[in-house]
């Protein structure tokens, strides 16, 4: 059974989030786990927390995957914002020790002018602050499109990081469809290859979740804008390829479409059926 989730709201608790999953046929899920345009943060509510792991284990849930907020820059210029970058982490993988065994994804930021090297040397310190040894969560460096100053477009910029990052064996990356292919990586037409280059570069072991998005633009055109599974220039036939390619199999896949609960259930039926599950 292939894990294949979307991006769910935790407003209503992560219990109440674990059962529209079910709802939505999914058997793994994405979430915030704070504001994801805020410092703000979730309280930690250990029974909740403790009901979501009985649900997915009951299920067969696959692993699940944390998001970080989008405010989050560790590579900043401001010293004060790469430190909130830090507190913020720290915070949320405090949370996710009472779901051990997961994932929490996050963009590797923007370094505005600094430049590559300095922007990696300052994500990996904060990796190294807030990623202990006893941590029972793997952090994932996000794949990104490669727009403006970002980095994480191109993978030589994650291996750099990994490479840098004294924590380096509890980091991993996830692998975002339409990221990829706008940062300039024809994932629609060429999988074998670009999964060849990320072996390459990063290795296909440290790849542990993938977002499954189709893009509203060309590849190459670096602006990362999702669309509807089939409806962008990746292509139906492309993503079933990713969710079927035997060097992705067992990884949680998980939506990021521009649609509601409902529409995510409609999405994970069409592919289920298109695959053959």
């Amino acid at each position: 059974m292939t894990y294949l989730g979307a991006h769910l709201s935790s407003s209503g608790g992560f219990y109440k989030m674990g059962q529209a999953a079910l709802v939505i046929g999914a058997n793994t899920l994405q979430c915030f786990v704070r504001n994801p345009r805020g410092a703000k943060a979730k309280k930690i509510d250990p029974p909740d927390l403790a009901r979501l792991r009985a649900l997915m284990e009951e299920h067969g849930f696959g692993p699940i995957v944390a998001h970080a907020p989008y405010i989050m820059n560790p590579c900043s210029k401001d010293e004060g914002i790469r430190a909130l970058a830090a507190e913020m982490m720290e915070g949320d993988l405090a949370l996710m020790e009472h779901l051990p065994g997961n994932y929490y994804n996050f963009h590797p930021g923007s370094h505005v002018g600094q430049g590559v090297e300095a922007g990696c040397r300052q994500i990996a310190n904060m990796l190294d602050r807030v990623v202990r040894p006893e941590l029972q969560t793997t952090v994932l460096l996000e794949t990104m499109a490669g727009k403006g100053s970002e980095i994480g477009g191109r993978f030589q910029e994650l291996r750099t990081i990994l490479d840098m990052a004294s924590c380096s064996g509890r980091l991993g990356v996830c692998l975002d469809t339409c990221h990829v292919s706008d940062g300039g990586y024809d994932i629609g037409n060429d999988l074998d290859g670009v999964l060849e280059e990320f072996d390459k570069t990063v290795g296909l072991s440290r790849l542990k979740a993938v977002h499954v998005n189709d893009s509203m633009n060309p590849p190459g055109s670096r602006k990362d804008r999702h669309a509807l599974i089939g409806q962008g220039t990746i292509g139906l036939e492309a993503i079933v390829r990713v969710l079927t390619h035997p060097a992705l199999r067992g990884l949680p896949f998980l939506l990021e479409t521009p649609t509601d609960d409902a529409g995510h259930g409609a999405e994970i039926a069409m592919l289920r059926e298109a695959i053959g599950e």
